[in-house]
């Protein structure tokens, strides 16, 4: 307890000191010899560093490598640029993750809980309202990161070194025989940068479905991963027991195991954050900040509309009262926001729907369901994270080829809730699905943590609702 206060005490004092240097030199314009600049920037840091050995949390440890990573690209820029190799590892690590972990959430979802005997009409209509749900928070998604722009822009700060040539040195060979040529530069072939050919409507259905099980993981295409596995699930439902259980309990142990293995490589995540930023900061400089600051505000602002837009009028539609609603789970939704964590909350959110009137049998299916197949503050932030990637790239996808990333983002999406920062996993396999870079997706991690409390809350809060839907709908609600 002593070091814990007196941690917070450093972390005041080394936040005093940052915002004196920030004040004296860029609000006073007073000039500082860059070595007294130095030094008292990183007294400043350290005492971050010491609050985060006292804490020992992850999520601390993330944001204290943000600080870390301003303080490198800053003070060694052409060192911060070759750290990108770090942020890089992380992300590979993460792309490991995903072929098996979505087959065995996938598998489990729907094989282990959407039984159509068992759960009759309450299991299509959870999976209708669900789907409708999820795909108007895609949309709120979609138009508040192309009005917000919150990317646009980043590729533009990248500071470009002049090109050098000798004019004298550029030639060509020609292939008489296949009619081509080549350029070349000191007798070495160049690059040629060709478009990428647009598909037409033929290759693109084709493109959905797989061919090989090894080529679609090896490739990444996570679109034919889903739809593998979803018909991987819906043959194991026609399968007799015992095998049946033992197929369910081998996707589960999957599950469990690669749950286990994101969990490791969290751990570097507080090094690959301080990479990304510093070797952002050291290549573009610190207007990169900016634009993370609107795409965190555009998040919450989405968030909210959506509650504002799509859950509020379906209470007032369906005659739910409101405020009682919302005292029943403002609570689990605090838990969630604190705790950034579904599970933490899962039962406080199932507890206050029975006392709210759904009746166990409804709030036992649809919650826990739900929470594979109706993430709307997931869904909403991959739609904004996605595009925003692209913005950053300097990439601008039409509003057709908009639509088709989130009809994919929607699949994607389903049945990875208990992940910890299962949204990244699925943000990687869309950027190596439509050939986006990956350095911006390191760069949203550091922020990850204060959108990830919002979206979990939302989360809770969809799927609070969709019980008290799903309860209306079967006529087991109660009136008012």
């Amino acid at each position: 307890m002593k070091n814990l206060k007196i941690a917070n005490l450093a972390v005041i004092i080394g936040s005093l000191i940052n915002a004196f240097l920030i004040v004296l030199i860029y609000g006073l314009d007073i000039q500082v010899p860059k070595v007294a600049e130095i030094f008292i920037r990183w007294v400043g840091v350290s005492t971050f560093l010491y609050y985060g050995l006292v804490k020992s949390s992850l999520t601390v440890w993330v944001f204290i490598s943000m600080i870390v990573g301003l303080a490198l690209g800053t003070d060694l820029p052409e060192f911060s640029i070759e750290l990108n190799v770090i942020s890089k590892v992380f992300l590979k690590l993460i792309k490991t993750v995903i072929a098996p972990l979505l087959f065995g959430t996938l598998v489990v979802g729907i094989a282990g809980h959407s039984d159509i005997k068992q759960v009759g009409r309450m299991g299509w209509k959870s999976l209708l309202y669900f789907t409708i749900a999820t795909t108007l928070a895609l949309f709120i998604g979609l138009i508040a990161i192309n009005f917000s722009k919150a990317g646009a822009g980043i590729h533009k700060q990248d500071k470009k070194e002049n090109l050098q040539y000798d004019p004298n040195l550029l030639s060509f060979k020609v292939d008489t025989l296949s009619k081509e040529y080549t350029l070349l530069y000191d007798q070495k072939a160049l690059k040629e940068a060709k478009p990428k050919p647009k598909q037409t409507t033929e290759e693109v259905i084709l493109h959905i479905f797989p061919e090989n099980i090894a080529k679609m993981i090896y490739e990444g295409q996570v679109l034919q991963i889903v739809v593998f596995s979803i018909l991987f699930a819906m043959g194991l439902m026609m399968v007799s027991e015992p095998h049946k259980t033992r197929m369910i309990h081998f996707a589960e142990d999957l599950s469990e195991v690669m749950f286990k293995f994101t969990h490791l490589i969290m751990y570097l995540a507080p090094f690959a954050v301080a990479a990304a930023i510093a070797y952002t900061i050291g290549k573009m400089g610190f207007g990169i900040l900016v634009n993370l600051g609107i795409l965190l505000a555009t998040l919450y602002l989405a968030l909210f509309a959506f509650i504002l837009l799509v859950l509020t009028p379906i209470m007032l539609i369906l005659k739910i009262p409101i405020l009682k609603f919302w005292k029943a789970v403002i609570d689990p939704a605090s838990l969630a926001f604190a705790t950034a964590s579904s599970e933490a909350a899962l039962p406080k959110a199932m507890t206050a729907m029975e006392a709210f009137g759904v009746p166990r049998k409804i709030v036992s299916f649809v919650i826990p369901t739900g929470y594979s197949f109706n993430l709307d503050g997931t869904t909403l932030y991959l739609s904004l994270a996605t595009i925003f990637v692209a913005q950053a790239a300097g990439i601008d996808f039409s509003w057709s080829q908009q639509l088709g990333i989130m009809a994919t983002l929607l699949l994607m999406s389903k049945g990875v809730a208990g992940v910890p920062r299962a949204s990244l996993v699925i943000l990687s396999g869309a950027a190596t699905m439509y050939d986006l870079p990956e350095w911006p997706i390191a760069v949203i991690l550091g922020i990850d943590a204060l959108m990830d409390m919002a979206r979990t809350s939302v989360n809770l809060i969809g799927n609070c609702l969709a019980s008290v839907v799903i309860a209306k709908w079967e006529g087991e609600f109660p009136s008012e």
